[in-house]
This record gives structure tokens, C-alpha cells and sequence, in this order.
């Protein structure tokens, strides 16, 4: 039984996780700047990936811009391991990776990584236990899925957690 209980409160912080994503995600459509802050540590670690004019997200995020000038409409969101991952991309010349982190405890963001035209590898490195291991393709968590870009060259990266 307490294994059940367990997989259940795995379960609602991972809906939780996700909830507080999708929904920085709507203020951020919905110029909301306000509303998005809430949802963010004051202390906030960024991390960046991509062509520098791409900075697009964290200009939004410490006020350098006050509006919207690139519009973050994700095509899919995941809870992976600690972290929740959300994807999108406007056709060739925009695609974009955001992994951010949620603490379970306050519901605030501490960390945020956004890569942008580049392909990104989630994998958790983590010695396994052995019933694990027979079930699990080499660790890799999540994997970039851009379908319009599939003959697109990116650089690609490694994130393991």
C-alpha cells in the first residue's frame, strides 16, 4: 500500500508541475507579466543555448521587454524526472526546448534552460537497479520531436538529470 500512495503523490506533483507551467505559459500569452512573476523564485537560475538574438524568454523574464515580441506557444508539455519540459517551434527558422524546474514545496520555479534551434537529449544517468535496466533503452528520458524540422540541421545537446 504504500508504494500505491506513493506513485499517487508522484502523480499529483507531477500534474502540479505541469499546471504551474501551462499556466506561466497563458500569462505570458496573455501579457500577464504580473501574473508571471508569481510564479517565479526570486532567485531564478538561467541558462541559455541557441543564437544570442534568440534571447527572447529572458527578456520577458527579467523586464527587459515588456511585451511579447516572440510568441511562446508550446506543441507539447512533459513532466520528466524533476524537471518540466516544454517544446515548440514556428516552422524552419524557430524551434525551442524550455526545461524548467518546479519546487514541489512552493510552487515557484528556481531554474529555467531554454535551447533554441538546437535539439536537445534529456537522459537520467543514474545507476540503475537491475529491474530497471532490463526495461529501460540506455536512460534517455526525453527526446526533441520537431516534426516540421526533421531534415533540419541543429546542433544538438546532452542534458542529463
Amino acid at each position: 500500500m504504500e508504494g500505491t500512495t506513493n506513485n499517487v503523490e508522484t502523480s499529483m506533483a507531477e500534474r502540479n508541475q505541469e499546471a504551474i507551467v501551462k499556466a506561466l505559459y497563458k500569462a505570458l500569452a496573455n501579457d500577464e507579466m504580473e501574473n508571471v512573476a508569481k510564479y517565479l523564485a526570486s532567485d531564478l537560475e538561467y541558462w541559455f543555448h541557441g543564437p544570442p538574438k534568440c534571447q527572447h524568454m529572458v527578456r520577458l523574464l527579467t523586464g527587459e521587454s515588456s511585451k511579447a515580441t516572440f510568441k511562446f506557444e508550446p506543441r507539447s508539455v512533459e513532466v520528466v524526472g524533476n524537471c518540466v519540459i516544454a517544446e515548440g517551434w514556428e516552422g524552419a527558422p524557430a524551434y525551442w526546448v524550455h526545461v524548467w524546474t518546479v519546487n514541489v514545496k512552493d510552487g515557484l520555479i528556481t531554474q529555467f534552460r531554454e535551447y533554441f534551434n538546437t535539439w536537445l537529449t534529456v537522459k537520467d544517468l543514474r545507476p540503475l537497479r537491475w529491474e530497471i535496466r532490463v526495461r529501460h533503452e540506455r536512460n534517455t528520458l526525453w527526446q526533441s520531436q520537431p516534426r516540421d524540422l526533421a531534415r533540419r540541421s541543429l546542433p544538438s545537446l546532452l542534458l542529463t538529470i
